[in-house]
């Protein structure tokens, strides 16, 4: 199912236009009401935009940030770091003139604890911070426990590089330090997790520093599925560019059904055990099964499956009444644990959340998300699609959205690529 750009740029217009850009039927956008406090807990994709929109639709609604971090690296395009395309800086981005542009506080500490009875955020440096409404948006906690022998501390030797920031810089360190000849090992987790196309667009940049630094050298993933996201494209790029499928191929896939699954890691000596074979590697990635950050498990947010069950007209807990959660920790499929979509998400509940306080019903919504991969720097592959709510549920609207077709201009597909990441950084951050 594909559609041309300028339909897909109509499309996304009007989603927009149900997401919380504006809203038809209600006179609070802008306005000055009689308020309440909101407080986000988390400043990611979700976090930020939402607690943003939150100030734009309606300015006499205080917004409290609760985030850790004073600077965000984005987990999207950390991959174009690890690949050598791009350095640390282009995917950190800081808060501060951001929150005095908006008017958000924002409290750099961890929220420990969510009362839904008091309604009361509590942080690990010891603040208590009443709110009328709760937004949790924690992004994703990574399940070790399914890897035998892998834990925080064994990712200091064997990088997950799931959270931007330090991991992402160690594991292009260790790509550096790589003698060529070696071989990096991926391991690619279960779904659902975070960024579908990811492992592979690792696989993918990686191959093409090594292809000009270190043309000796191999790429194994390891794969807990037995298909992945834009796989058909992928594999097209990487025959074009990789030598995939002949024997001078620079990556090989190996699927769950080939016994692609990692049970266990012996971090010292950079080895992954499978369940018949034990593989040593020059550099070892492994990227765990995942579940909703901590925060939404200890406030009672998450259900047997780990994640969080939201109503998805206003993205509030179907748990705990008042508290909201977007972003990769809710479940909200088919829409897909991406940075696009947590921000279309974040509009949504904002725009519910200033109904809701102003005493008013939040409008049907539309969600829109759309990835951009990079095979190689002028080679690049997209998915898109727009969702509505139909029956208490997000759909995909039938023939809104696809791939990048397979005689498409893959040039222009990376163009887009960085432009759609400026512009989404400027939507959350600007």
């Amino acid at each position: 199912m594909t559609m041309n750009r300028r339909n897909f740029i109509k499309a996304v217009g009007a989603a927009g236009a149900a997401s919380g850009l504006s809203l038809a039927g209600h006179s609070f956008a802008g306005s000055k009401s009689g308020g309440g406090h909101v407080v986000v807990i988390g400043g990611g994709a979700g976090g930020a935009t939402c607690a943003k929109y939150i100030r734009h639709l309606d300015s006499n609604v205080k917004v409290t940030v609760v985030e850790p971090k004073t600077e965000f690296a984005t987990c999207f395009m950390s991959n174009w770091v690890i690949g050598g395309l791009k350095d640390q800086e282009w995917i950190t981005h800081g808060y501060a003139d951001w929150s005095k542009k908006h008017g958000i506080n924002v409290v750099h500490d961890t929220a420990v604890s969510i009362d839904p009875a008091t309604k009361m955020v509590k942080t690990k440096g010891g603040q208590s911070i009443k709110y009328d409404r709760c937004v949790v948006s924690p992004g994703v906690d990574l399940r070790y426990d399914t890897i035998e022998g892998y834990d925080a501390a064994a990712a200091e030797k064997v990088p997950h590089a799931w959270h931007a920031g330090p991991q992402t810089a160690l594991l292009r360190k260790q790509l550096e330090a790589m003698p060529d000849g070696g071989t990096f090992v991926i391991a690619s987790p279960p779904n659902p997790f975070r960024c579908p196309p990811g492992p592979y667009e690792r696989a993918s940049l990686v191959a093409n520093y090594f292809k000009t630094n270190k043309p000796k050298s191999k790429i194994l993933v390891l794969d807990a599925k037995d298909k992945f996201s834009k796989q058909g494209l992928f594999v097209a790029g990487w025959e074009k560019h990789y030598g995939y499928g002949t024997d001078n191929s620079m990556i090989e896939w190996r699927p769950k059904a080939s016994d692609g699954t990692a049970r266990a890691v012996k971090a010292d000596s950079r080895t992954v055990v499978t369940e018949f074979d034990e593989i040593k590697a020059d550099v070892l990635n492994v990227i765990p099964a995942q579940k909703a950050g901590h925060i939404a498990e200890v406030a009672g947010l998450t259900d047997e499956s780990g994640w969080c069950p939201v109503d998805h007209l206003t993205w509030e807990s179907k748990l705990h009444k008042d508290i909201h959660v977007i972003g990769d920790a809710a479940i909200q499929k088919p829409l897909p644990k991406s940075g696009y979509a947590a921000n279309s998400e974040a509009k949504v509940c904002a725009a519910a959340i200033v109904a809701l306080l102003n005493g008013k019903s939040p409008v049907a919504p539309s969600w829109v998300n759309t990835c951009y991969s990079l095979v190689a720097p002028t080679y690049g592959i997209s998915v898109a699609m727009v969702y509505n709510y139909v029956d208490g549920k997000v759909a995909k609207v039938k023939g809104s959205g696809g791939v990048t077709p397979k005689d498409g201009n893959f040039t222009m597909e990376a163009i887009y690529a960085e432009s759609w990441y400026k512009n989404i950084i400027d939507d959350m951050f600007g």
